[in-house]
């Protein structure tokens, strides 16, 4: 019996119509056994200058009921840096509660690179999406001063660590090599640091 995917698909900005455009195609050609349904959304930057909304309480619940979203591009000159990363990007990560950001790495065959041979660059970044400066917090004082200081919070809990921590080590014993590397910069960031570190040696022992 054929499967059949709810499929939202948002094109966006610059780029993005022709990504997702090529992307539902090549889904399309690698699972032939799905049917994909589509329903195109209109998010970006066009609507955004519109509408004066970047995404509704009401846009979560409609995209909540696809089975996948596929994002193309959200951003452009025409609205100021910030707003649509804010309003659409990081409000629909914490709407679903999307924590993990996934970055897989590999030379593909075909593709020519001085640094290694095809197969030699294989790996997977694991990067917690909701906390730590994702969170948006911060503060400006003494603006228009020669004093003005910028502020932003990295904030970390041990329930957050632990979950994209466990992903990671759970992620890492379905590949070949079964390896983990802790990415951090520990030697500043003492207090995050410690956190992750202690987890991931936490976590190792088990």
């Amino acid at each position: 019996m054929a499967k059949s995917v709810k499929l939202g698909v948002i094109p966006g900005d610059g780029i993005g119509p022709e990504v997702t455009a090529h992307a539902v195609r090549a889904l399309e050609l690698a699972a032939p056994d799905v049917t994909f349904i589509p329903t195109e959304y209109d998010f970006g930057a066009k609507r955004y200058n519109a509408t004066g909304e970047a995404l509704t309480e009401a846009d979560l619940k409609d995209l909540a009921k696809q089975d996948v979203l596929l994002l193309g591009a959200i951003g452009d000159p025409s609205v100021p840096s910030g707003i649509l990363e804010r309003g659409f990007l990081l409000k629909l990560r914490f709407g679903f509660d999307h924590y993990v950001n996934l970055r897989p790495t590999k030379l593909l065959p075909g593709v020519v690179s001085p640094l290694a041979k095809p197969g030699e660059i294989d790996f997977v970044v694991v990067r917690e999406g909701t906390e730590g400066l994702y969170l948006g917090q911060g503060e400006v004082t003494n603006k228009g001063t020669p004093q003005e200081t910028a502020t932003e919070y990295s904030i970390n809990t041990a329930s957050g660590v632990e979950r994209i921590v466990r992903y990671a080590f759970e992620l890492a014993s379905t590949r070949a090599r079964k390896k983990l590397t802790l990415v951090h910069k520990h030697n500043v960031l003492v207090r995050a640091g410690s956190m992750y570190q202690n987890t991931v040696n936490k976590i190792a022992k088990e």
